[in-house]
């Protein structure tokens, strides 16, 4: 039995464990960075960066399909070759990850702990280390940043070894014929997408007509309708029935119209959302009480647990689960971790404008406030439809909706939801002007280039700052029965 005692102690070497390490670090404490896992961090390893190689075969492939429309017509069809699609996902994948294992290999080894730990109580940690033996470790201070692990349903895991999860996808040699994905959130959406733009047959199912993360009910049918032209996706499907078949599986599921389908497919990806990596760290040992969601109540700007010494980052928190927040929040926490173990007083983090993106064709995004949050009586809703938008014309990729929203009262931008062409780059000036606290008025002084697609933005504000001003000019009263579009 190996005794460690330390200032701070930090369970995960994902993305937020990693910044929270390095911050502890800074701050003049002794530091340990325990993980059982990988080193790489999701994000490189299974995430972010795998999923974009895959989707960026997809994309050049599936432009090839509008160059008719420019008056060009390719000799022969293109052949997608399965094995080098795949071949350059995984190797640049292994590239990003050595970046990451370069970072951690950086580290002093007295300061790493390979193994997966356990607590014993709120300062004590029992360590199963990777090479046998156990160690304990004495912490004044905790950092839990113990990532989320994918959930796979019962009904599907009939399909035994055919059932499969993101992970999974960017270790094949090469690309099967056919796919069931369950689930229409971030992951189902763009693997799924990407996949059948490179000649795979995709049934995407989701439920009750929900499609990502979007709220508002106008961009939401966009979305729907972009993404049911594009592949095929029964947004409110039920799936009855899984089963094993001796080349792949053999499913049963309720479509769109109601009609029961009977399909086989090779493989079933599971893109069912994530569960948070708490319980098997035994949490219930620090004697702290999780909320319904499962993670205890926590500040969100100093990441501490109560009043306690733990803190909270990243994934396991289950608050904003995208890797530039997980990276904040690292940060935040690990110099809090320090600071307490120090005996100096903890400090309230930078927090920033909220932005997601998913990276489907086209991009579908948030910035700011989504629509389920605002208070509507005090709202006016700006829009723009690309379907006629300039440029968005000219290269053929003419679909989806922006809508931006605004404070009647004080002019303030307060957020947007959004699925159209390259729409990654929109919905970050949106956060940042969010983030400024700009006016739609100061958004609109800004310069417009012609002609770009984010002249629709100007579109949208510029209908917003219309109805601000009609809305701002009627009796509160009425503007609450007539506020927006």
């Amino acid at each position: 039995m190996t005794v460690y005692h330390t200032d701070v102690a930090v369970i995960g070497a994902g993305t937020a464990g990693l910044a929270a390490y390095r911050q502890s670090i800074a701050q003049g404490a002794n530091t340990l960075l325990i993980e059982g896992g990988p080193y790489g961090t999701t994000c490189a390893r299974v995430g972010c960066m795998p999923s974009k190689l895959l989707i960026a075969a997809a994309d050049a492939h599936h432009a090839l399909g509008r160059l008719p429309a420019f008056g060009i017509d390719l000799p022969h069809p293109p052949l997608i070759k399965g094995e080098r699609v795949m071949a350059r996902v995984r190797n640049e994948r292994d590239r990003f990850v050595g970046f990451v294992v370069d970072g951690v290999n950086n580290i002093p080894d007295e300061h790493k702990i390979r193994g997966y730990a356990r607590f014993v109580d709120e300062h004590t940690l029992s360590v199963n280390l990777e090479q046998g033996g156990q160690a304990t470790i004495h912490a004044k201070t905790i950092v839990i940043a113990s990532g989320s692990t994918p959930v796979v349903p019962d009904i599907l895991k009939n399909a035994g070894d055919r059932v499969i999860i993101n992970d999974d996808v960017f270790s094949w040699n090469t690309l099967p014929k056919s796919v069931l994905v369950v689930g229409a959130g971030v992951i189902g959406l763009e693997l799924g997408q990407a996949l059948s733009y490179l000649g795979v047959r995709v049934t995407l199912l989701g439920r009750n007509n929900g499609i990502g993360h979007l709220s508002d009910p106008v961009v939401r049918e966009s979305a729907l309708n972009v993404i049911k032209h594009s592949m095929d996706f029964q947004s409110d499907a039920s799936l009855e029935s899984v089963g094993r078949t001796e080349s792949g599986v053999k499913v049963t599921y309720i479509d769109d119209a109601g009609q029961t389908q009977h399909r086989e497919y090779d493989y079933i990806l599971a893109a069912t959302g994530r569960a948070i990596n708490l319980n098997s760290l035994n949490f219930a040992a620090t004697q702290l009480t999780p909320q319904a969601n499962g993670v205890p109540a926590f500040n969100r700007h100093t990441l501490q647990i109560g009043s306690s010494h733990l803190f909270i980052a990243g994934d396991v928190n289950a608050d904003v689960p995208l890797l530039h927040e997980a990276a904040d929040e690292g940060a935040i926490a690990g110099a809090n971790a320090a600071r307490l173990a120090l005996g100096k007083p903890v400090e309230a983090g930078e927090r920033r404008s909220p932005i997601a993106v998913i990276f489907s064709e086209p991009n579908i995004a948030h910035a700011g406030q989504m629509y389920k949050e605002l208070d509507l009586s005090n709202t006016a809703v700006g829009s723009v439809d690309f379907s006629d938008q300039g440029r968005s014309r000219v290269m053929q990729v003419n679909q989806g909706v922006l809508r931006v929203y605004g404070d009647i009262a004080s002019d303030r931008f307060l957020g947007a939801e959004m699925v159209g062409p390259r729409n990654e780059h929109i919905a970050h000036l949106l956060a940042w002007s969010h983030q400024m606290g700009l006016t739609v008025t100061q958004m609109l002084a800004m310069p417009f280039y012609h002609p770009v697609i984010e002249e629709g933005l100007r579109t949208a504000l510029r209908a917003l700052a219309a109805n601000i001003k009609q809305k701002s000019a009627i009796a509160p009263c009425e503007a609450h029965l007539t506020v927006g579009d």
